[in-house]
């Protein structure tokens, strides 16, 4: 176990963006958990940056052109004239055609390229970007409130340097676009742990384990409804420290949605803040590269404390728990605490079932080699000219965004070339994309 203090990047965009008054996914609540880390100046800790645009480029390193090209151009009025069209990507209830849904997913998907980026250059042990973590949307298709993978698209940038790399998703669903985009690889292991049975979106059994060279790289822990800090707990540090001893990755995304907390519109869990962040702080103590970025929640004032309290946790900076005033301050009365407790609802989970699951997941990585060996490459450019100036043209900007430092060299955890990670994701991986940091 490696802890201490590491260097902590976060992305923060100021953006203004509406699903619909009726819809229960609020991109409001970034704001909102922003408001509270800069209130207990955590900002100030940690180096601050507003993400790059991701370009259409950028975001047809996994999702179609057809596709991509949509969101540019769609709009509550386009959707009205061709709604069947519009059904063809995007489910009308779930994912609605709202005003900036373009600039929405290129704020999301940029932070999440660029946080990676900054990982590959050893720039920052531990990246946030509290607006990425859209795991439910398909190479050719919006699902579950999720336009654009920002999650496989980082984690196709971190294969360039690293060999494996584990994908960690602790939201209440199951993290279904992801480990289909992944489904058929041994670069990445996909672990989640949602609820199952009757729920959306359906996938996750236990017996879903990866196909073909990338069989036994899926990792599902299906969960019922009323699980509490305690029980996750009891098999959240079983697998994961069998998934980390056994696969060994040079890299952990970890997707945090806190629809898995308790009192949560849409998830039937009953986590606590601090039991959902417990699970933040193991994972950072393993000394790997942490990516954390969001993902589902529609209690809006609880994920606002959740993703400011875990900040906290991954800067290794205790928090008074009164919480300071801040823009959001009425939303979090009358007790006006850092907190989300759990509630007395019943836990469906009984021990006997989840140490059934933690021996059949111990029988199921007995299966995958000890740290795993990758064919090695050279290194893709992190920038490449034409991307660059699509960027510029794209952003209408006049002057050049700096490049990054001299590629790695090929040794090591270093110098992978992201591999055929199955043909649904990967095929464009050596088309890289432009988006460099600058602070806010």
């Amino acid at each position: 176990m490696v802890l201490g203090k590491k260097r902590v990047t976060y992305y923060y965009d100021v953006g203004n963006y509406n699903y619909g008054y009726d819809h229960c996914m609020k991109p409001f609540r970034i704001r909102m958990a922003h408001s509270i880390i800069t209130s207990y100046g955590l900002d100030k800790k940690m180096t601050m940056i507003r993400p790059p645009r991701a370009t259409a480029l950028d975001m047809t390193r996994f999702h179609t052109d057809d596709y991509i090209s949509y969101l540019q151009r769609v709009s509550p009025e386009l959707a009205e004239q061709m709604p069947t069209y519009n059904e063809l990507f995007l489910p009308p209830m779930d994912c609605p055609p709202f005003d900036g849904v373009y600039e929405f997913c290129s704020i999301s998907a940029g932070g999440s390229i660029a946080g990676a980026q900054r990982i590959n250059h050893g720039e920052a042990d531990i990246v946030i970007n509290w607006a990425g973590g859209l795991h439910h949307a398909k190479k050719g298709e919006a699902s579950g409130f999720c336009y654009v993978n920002d999650i496989v698209l980082a984690i196709l940038e971190l294969l360039k340097y690293h060999q494996r790399v584990v994908y960690l998703d602790i939201d209440v669903h199951h993290g279904d676009g992801v480990e289909e985009a992944f489904y058929t690889t041994d670069r990445v292991m996909s672990v989640s742990f949602h609820q199952f049975g009757n729920f959306f979106p359906g996938t996750g059994d236990i017996k879903d384990v990866g196909v073909q060279q990338g069989k036994y790289y899926a990792v599902n822990v299906p969960l019922r409804e009323g699980i509490d800090d305690e029980t996750y707990a009891f098999v959240f540090q079983r697998v994961m420290r069998n998934v980390m001893e056994t696969y060994r990755p040079g890299a952990v995304v970890m997707q945090c949605g806190t629809d898995s907390l308790s009192g949560d519109r849409l998830g039937c869990f009953n986590l606590s803040m601090k039991g959902h962040a417990a699970c933040v702080e193991f994972m950072k103590s393993f000394g790997v590269p942490l990516f954390c970025v969001g993902g589902g929640g529609y209690t809006i004032r609880n994920v606002a404390r959740t993703w400011a309290y875990e900040t906290s946790v991954l800067l290794g900076e205790p928090l008074n728990p009164s919480l300071p005033y801040n823009d959001y301050y009425d939303f979090y009365g009358p007790e006006y605490l850092l907190d989300v407790p759990a509630s007395n609802m019943t836990n469906m989970n009984t021990r006997e079932q989840l140490e059934r699951i933690c021996r059949d997941i111990n029988e199921h990585l007995r299966n995958v080699p000890h740290a795993p060996s990758v064919q090695m490459q050279d290194v893709p450019r992190d920038w490449p000219s034409d991307s660059e100036d699509m960027a510029d043209a794209e952003e209408g900007k006049g002057s050049k965004q700096r490049r990054r430092g001299p590629r790695a060299k090929n040794t090591g955890e270093r110098g992978t070339h992201a591999v055929s990670a199955g043909a649904e994701a990967t095929e464009a991986v050596g088309n890289n994309s432009s988006g460099s940091n600058y602070s806010d």
